[in-house]
């Protein structure tokens, strides 16, 4: 019979819930603790998921003491480097929520910490779990777009701007860029697998945001509602990347992809304030490409599936550390996604153009 696996928590907000109760769903896995800042926050999620066995903590280090296989980390972004580098150092393999950090200097840290630890460091990007974003990217890299050159990404809710921590500068130290626009650059750099990005210029607003006519929290926002950003990369290759947690308009488009003998259009699901964003399923596919001489268009089945992704992400977290297996998304692949966030609000905040460097 396997040894049960001891998960720890980090952070017991909301995303927290949505772990533990992916966890519970597995066989020979236990969590045994929980740590949270906020005085008894930790020991009231216990009672509340019937975690009857595990501890609670107010300073995630002791919890990291204790004898873990690995820690789920769900606290604000701002905590997100402190923590992820305290865990790898006390030698916990991590799965971390996204975003990975706030900064591009913290991310990097992580990264170089995890190697030195030789522990594991794979960020929750559910998304990737689904069987049509596995056949975007097998399209993109079979070659039948030829050369791709252009890639357009993103999505909006028409409204959809959440509050607490998520508008607080200090806490999340990006809005609707780090909160939704990551699962729109994860779709397309995996896709490409990850290229490495030289410059960005980019502009941000929040116009809804600070307005108290479309939010209850109006004077307490200080982060971006909408963004828009044009990335260049090796290999003369363009991204056009946009973003919004509110807006007047429907949708900001498909994600396309471009290529010098093909074209793939990706839809979508849903419809309504919260559709347009790349986090949950896809909606139509279409192969755009010449026939004969023809010009024609062939749609892409999409593959219907019951999977729940945030379970299969806990799940493959879990069966990688019993089995040793590398992280399944890993957090040195996610560090080029943070470079670009990082540019984006530079170059936003400088109005200008501004160079990427990664170390």
């Amino acid at each position: 019979m396997a040894k049960s696996m001891r998960i720890g928590i980090i952070g017991s907000g909301g995303i927290a819930n949505a772990h533990v109760n992916q966890y519970k769903k597995l066989a020979d896995v236990e969590i045994v603790g929980i740590a949270d800042v906020v005085p008894g926050k930790a020991k009231q999620f216990i009672e509340a998921q019937g975690l009857g066995g595990a501890q609670y903590f107010e300073d995630h280090r002791k919890l990291l003491d204790m004898d873990l296989d690995g820690v789920s980390i769900c606290t604000p972004n701002v905590s997100h480097h402190l923590t992820t580098v305290d865990a790898l150092r006390a030698g916990k393999n991590v799965l971390l929520e996204k975003p990975m950090s706030v900064t591009l200097a913290e991310a990097v840290d992580m990264v170089e910490t995890q190697r030195e630890s030789g522990k594991m460091l794979t960020i929750g990007f559910q998304p990737r779990y689904d069987p049509n974003m596995k056949l975007v990217q097998d399209i993109v890299q079979s070659g039948k777009l030829g050369k791709v050159y252009y890639v357009e990404t993103g999505g909006g809710r028409r409204r959809g701007m959440p509050g607490g921590t998520f508008i607080r500068k200090d806490l999340a130290g990006a809005g609707a860029m780090a909160d939704i626009g990551c699962y729109s650059l994860d779709m397309a750099l995996s896709a490409m697998g990850y290229p490495k990005p030289l410059t960005v210029s980019a502009y941000t607003s929040n116009y809804f945001g600070t307005n108290p006519l479309y939010h209850p929290q109006a004077d307490q926002f200080e982060v971006e509602d909408f963004g828009v950003a044009l990335v260049r990369f090796e290999g003369d290759l363009v991204l056009q990347f946009k973003i919004s947690w509110a807006m007047h308009m429907d949708s900001l488009g498909s994600t396309m992809f471009l290529g010098s003998e093909g074209g793939l259009k990706v839809n979508p699901h849903g419809t309504g304030n919260w559709s347009g964003v790349w986090d949950g399923k896809v909606g139509s596919m279409t192969l755009f490409h010449d026939f004969m001489g023809q010009q024609t268009s062939t749609p892409v089945p999409v593959i219907e599936h019951q999977k729940d992704l945030f379970f299969e992400k806990v799940r493959d977290f879990v069966e990688a550390v019993r089995e040793g297996r590398p992280a399944p998304i890993p957090g040195d692949q996610i560090l080029i996604q943070q470079a670009i966030i990082d540019g984006v609000l530079r170059s936003a905040e400088s109005k200008r153009e501004v160079a990427i460097e990664l170390p």
